[in-house]
């Protein structure tokens, strides 16, 4: 669903139905097939993590996660990308404008690439959750 916003036009719009700790299984059944709607408990925090999900999908936010060479993927900060740029090239930009220029390659893990991990260059379209290490000229 979209909320109007006058001057940006359409936004997503997520309902949020609170109390399901309180309804019957059968209820709940009706309630999941309402759309763009996500129920929960705030008491019991059910279902919270579809809520998360959901908020991600609404927005067109991809998660990239980092891996330093030599060290396991960083799963706690992800650099955050819009739908409609989601390169390796706009990843580099978003951690910092120097990175490109000493971009060799990259190495991805996840569903962007056929190999685990993969070489890609700039041009390289990520999906959310891969995982990236720049590879530096030198």
């Amino acid at each position: 669903s979209s909320g109007i916003n006058a001057e940006y036009g359409y936004v997503p719009c997520i309902y949020v139905l609170n109390k399901i700790d309180q309804i019957s299984i059968e209820e709940l059944d009706l309630v999941y097939k309402i759309p763009h709607c996500v129920p929960l408990s705030a008491h019991h925090k059910w279902n919270f993590d579809d809520l998360l999900e959901r908020m991600w999908d609404y927005l067109k936010l991809t998660r990239i996660y980092t891996k330093p060479k030599g060290q396991l993927p960083d799963f706690n900060a992800p650099v955050v990308l819009k739908d409609n740029d989601k390169t390796i090239e706009a990843f580099c930009n978003n951690l910092h404008k120097s990175i490109l220029k000493d971009l060799k390659y990259a190495l991805v893990w996840g569903s962007s690439v056929k190999y685990q991990p993969q070489r890609v260059g700039k041009e390289h379209e990520l999906c959310d959750e891969d995982i990236v290490q720049i590879i530096k000229k030198h």
